[in-house]
């Protein structure tokens, strides 16, 4: 089953998440589909930048969203919305 989820990459306390899709077997460090978008919570305010249309199209296909991801989506919304 393929998951789109957060892989964490930068250095020790600084960190950057890139938003990907992988394969919900492997570990999020191993190799992934696509990356769909990131996220930065270290920058004020947080920087999140996801592709919806692409999210959706894998969606489409049957993937399912981490529950991190969910709640970043919804913020996004919030966040592009006011």
């Amino acid at each position: 089953m393929l998951k789109i989820r957060l892989r964490r990459m930068g250095s020790t306390h600084t960190p950057f998440y890139r938003v990907v899709v992988s394969d919900s077997r492997r570990t999020p460090r191993a190799a992934f589909l696509e990356e769909v978008g990131y996220y930065n919570p270290v920058s004020n305010p947080p920087q999140i930048k996801i592709d919806r249309e692409r999210v959706n199209h894998w969606v489409g296909k049957g993937a399912q969203l981490s529950p991190t991801v969910k709640k970043l989506l919804r913020r996004q919304s919030v966040v592009v919305a006011s």
